[in-house]
């Protein structure tokens, strides 16, 4: 009897950090408007540390504001996140899916309420950030998702009213390239879509 007890904490013990994260997808409609922020900004800061208030090792992510989309009104946002290096650590505590961000690299996230322990992470983890970049002198946005399904995904039809939605053109990939659209008409397309 005690030996099949110490069998099953081992098993439980064991099978803890096997568990894998699985995010249903989500619709642009749908992130734009359960985000309570949503912003376009560039990552100035990365700092791992382990968090007094969950006692896990968390890195907090500062990003300057360069547009307000919904939500804020700072020139800088932190946000908390599980996971990271420790500074002079070799182990690296990573949970699949929670996104990173590159400093100096901008950003169109979109985030929920903190959660109770001040925890945010993008709405659909990876879903919820968008790399802003430029190609041929115009700045683009991508997050390795075809955008257009996106947004039929989230009932905006084609054929949609509103002249805001529809002028989000999205441009086909070439090969090896994720579909992509102008970062300008994104940030209309959902700011129109925040606020339905």
């Amino acid at each position: 009897m005690k030996i099949s007890r110490y069998l099953l904490l081992i098993l439980l013990v064991s099978t803890n950090s096997a568990f894998a994260t699985t995010v249903l997808p989500v619709s642009l409609e749908s992130m734009s408007k359960r985000a309570e922020i949503i912003f376009y900004g560039k990552t100035i800061s990365n700092e791992v540390k382990v968090d007094d208030v969950s006692n896990r090792v968390v890195t907090f992510t500062t990003f300057k504001i360069i547009e307000n989309i919904k939500g804020i009104t700072e020139a800088t946002l932190t946000i908390k996140q599980v996971g990271g290096q420790l500074p002079g650590s070799k182990i690296v505590h990573r949970i699949h899916g929670v996104p990173r961000f590159t400093i100096d690299e901008e950003y169109i996230v979109f985030l929920p309420a903190k959660s109770t322990l001040g925890f945010t992470s993008p709405i659909g983890l990876g879903q919820g950030k968008f790399s802003v970049y430029k190609q041929n002198g115009i700045k683009m946005v991508s997050n390795g998702r075809a955008i257009k399904n996106l947004i039929l995904s989230g009932k905006i039809k084609a054929d949609s009213s509103n002249a805001e939605i529809q002028t989000l053109n999205v441009l086909e990939p070439t090969e090896n390239q994720p579909i992509k659209t102008k970062l300008t008409e994104f940030i209309k397309t959902v700011s129109s879509l925040s606020r339905k």
